[in-house]
């Protein structure tokens, strides 16, 4: 069985969604793995498969990375990319030919978790010659104008989602590309009394209507939204109930700006005149998550900029088979299976959670469609997706 070295940004899956698929990845993975990321990951992770090989990933760690990725011996090579958990430094797209240029002739694979939104634009370059550097690079199939020689020095390339996949497809139609759904961010927790569990620590009598967020609580996630929209719920059907569930501290938002934005949500709750109908846990494990949405009746994501599959909360909601209203996107494939609003819009907001909680039929189906959907992306098929391609790509080494 081969030894696979996966680079990953960050490695705490508690606050950062990359680092969490990383972790359920290597679970399910029948193979020896081993993590290369930063020191301070590597001392929370507290595991000895996670190795912390630098202190960030700026152009002066490159030299470390490079040693460290040679002393693996791994017959492969994975590099878990996504811009924000490299801290938006671009030393990791030299990576590739760094490697090549000391010796490693092993495969190196790539999974882009997010394409097609970001470019490197350094304000010491004119804007003219950079473009069209990107441009004839790109068309030599060199260098792709986003990730630099990541991509294009890839034996494979693993996409999450349809927009990612289109935009390297239509940028590098050479490459090898692989588009592998992830799957809900936590598990279903068999628990018979979820429901009352639900109700005793929120505080919560039998009749209530608990409609469920799930997800980190940050400013894009149109929270502010859904309390404007949900007081007006209440004053229509008063058995209506909100549970936040999730934390607000993870790398988007930390420390003192994190603790700002919670006391931002609890101030609006108490403004809003909502204090006994909304409850915010906290971080939660996924255990305890997964009862507290066992128990509820409709999950609701907000989020500014739309909602889409590679949202592992959405697929949460899904397996525990809750109904999901959920801002619209180009992502026609949840047009069947979610209640889809526009973003931003209370009044929209307003109307999908009324029509739902007093129509049980209409969240039964979403319900049913929803789970039947999810269910075919679980973590033990996405885990032999990557092992098939591992194969492939070393049987062509």
């Amino acid at each position: 069985m081969p030894k696979v070295a996966l680079i990953a940004g960050t490695y705490l899956p508690d606050r950062c969604g990359v680092a969490h698929y990383t972790a359920r990845l290597r679970s399910e993975l029948s193979i020896n793995t081993i993590v290369l990321t930063t020191t301070e990951a590597a001392k929370l992770a507290n595991d000895p498969s996670v190795l912390g090989v630098v202190e960030d990933w700026n152009l002066q760690n490159l030299p470390a990375l490079v040693q460290a990725v040679h002393q693996t011996q791994a017959d492969l090579l994975h590099i878990q990319h996504a811009a924000g958990t490299y801290g938006f430094d671009r030393a990791i797209f030299l990576l590739p030919i760094v490697l090549r240029a000391t010796g490693w002739h092993k495969p190196i694979i790539t999974t882009a978790h997010e394409y097609g939104w970001w470019e490197w634009q350094p304000k010491w370059i004119p804007s003219a010659l950079l473009e069209s550097l990107k441009q004839w690079g790109q068309q030599q199939q060199w260098w792709d104008r986003e990730d630099g020689f990541l991509l294009t020095q890839s034996a494979a390339i693993i996409t999450t989602n349809a927009e990612a996949e289109k935009v390297i497809v239509d940028r590098l139609p050479d490459a090898k590309v692989h588009r592998i759904p992830i799957g809900a961010n936590i598990d279903v927790t068999a628990c018979k009394t979820a429901r009352q569990k639900l109700l005793e620590n929120c505080g919560w009598s039998e009749d209530v209507t608990a409609i469920a967020f799930f997800g980190f609580l940050h400013p894009v996630k149109g929270l502010e939204t859904l309390l404007k929209a949900f007081q007006i719920v209440v004053q229509q059907q008063s058995q209506a109930r909100l549970i936040l569930i999730g934390g607000v501290e993870s790398l988007a938002l930390r420390g003192a700006e994190a603790k700002q934005y919670w006391n931002k949500l609890e101030s609006m709750i108490s403004e809003l005149q909502l204090n006994d109908r909304v409850h915010m846990t906290g971080y939660v494990p996924g255990e305890v998550a997964s009862v507290y949405l066992s128990g509820a009746d409709i999950g609701v994501l907000p989020f500014n900029h739309g909602v889409t599959l590679k949202s592992g909360s959405l697929l949460a909601l899904m397996a525990h088979q809750l109904p999901v209203i959920a801002t619209r996107s180009t992502d026609s494939t949840l047009t069947s299976l979610v209640k889809q609003i526009p973003s931003r819009n209370s009044d929209a907001l307003i109307h999908a959670l009324l029509e739902l909680i007093e129509d049980s039929s209409e969240r039964f189906r979403l319900a049913q469609q929803g789970y039947q959907f999810v269910h075919q992306f679980n973590w033990k098929t996405i885990a032999e997706a990557h092992l098939a391609i591992y194969r492939s790509v070393l049987s062509h080494a």
